[in-house]
């Protein structure tokens, strides 16, 4: 065992705990496949996109990430766990931003053999970022069914203001626009919005954000482009 390793584990309160779920909970667990807050991952040998899985949960509403189960839904575990734990613990404290919460479990599989529970609440203070050693900026990610997606820059928006308290905005023509297309049509996009309203695509964006804070539009986020949606 690494010096780093051994020191990791000598502090009691910063590794993981024996989970109170037993292997036929866990099975039962996965069974249900991923979703909204339950993700799967095989191994931990790219931690890049595991603490994307965890960013995204506490971007959106918390949820499970199991290391060591495949997309198959078979469990083969974690054979060096304590190495792949110490491996993913350090990437969580280095390259995500702001710190995340999270509880840490192990359930073991086999007498040489676990799996990895990391258990993420959503999160008070959004966005959360990822900011790998050769990027210059973070980059945030939410998840969207079984998926997690970067969050586009309106996202980012609404997550930062979605606990304020008496945001309003100004029925006027735009809105108008807006709502009599969105009585014709399921969904629209920021800029499907400023071309029908004639309005720049900053208005729109803005007008849009605003809407969805307000609680009179959702959001669907999208790798390639949002849809806004009425509630």
């Amino acid at each position: 065992m690494n010096q780093g390793l051994a020191a990791y584990f000598e502090k009691t309160d910063s590794h993981s705990r024996v989970s109170d779920m037993n292997v036929k909970e866990l099975k039962n667990l996965v069974r249900q496949g991923e979703g909204t807050s339950l993700e799967f991952k095989l191994k931990a040998n790219h931690p890049e996109k595991i603490i994307r899985e965890i960013v995204a949960f506490a971007n959106t509403k918390g949820g499970k990430l199991l290391v060591g189960v495949g997309d198959d839904k078979t469990i083969p575990g974690l054979k060096f766990v304590d190495e792949e734990e110490y491996m993913l613990v350090r990437a969580i404290e280095r390259n995500c931003f702001p710190p995340i919460n999270y509880d840490l479990e192990r359930i073991a599989i086999t007498d040489e053999r676990d799996v990895l529970v990391f258990n993420i609440p959503k999160s008070q203070e959004k966005p959360h970022y990822v900011q790998l050693e050769n990027e210059e900026n973070g980059k945030a990610y939410v998840r969207v069914q079984d998926r997690s997606v970067q969050a586009s820059r309106e996202v980012k928006q609404i997550l930062r203001r979605e606990n304020e308290d008496g945001i309003k905005f100004t029925y006027g023509d735009k809105e108008k626009i807006l709502m009599e297309y969105l009585s014709d049509n399921q969904k629209i996009t920021i800029e499907k919005f400023s071309e029908i309203a004639k309005i720049p695509t900053w208005l729109a964006s803005r007008t849009l954000v605003l809407l969805v804070l307000s609680n009179v539009l959702k959001i669907q986020p999208d790798e390639v482009m949002d849809w806004y949606y009425l509630l």
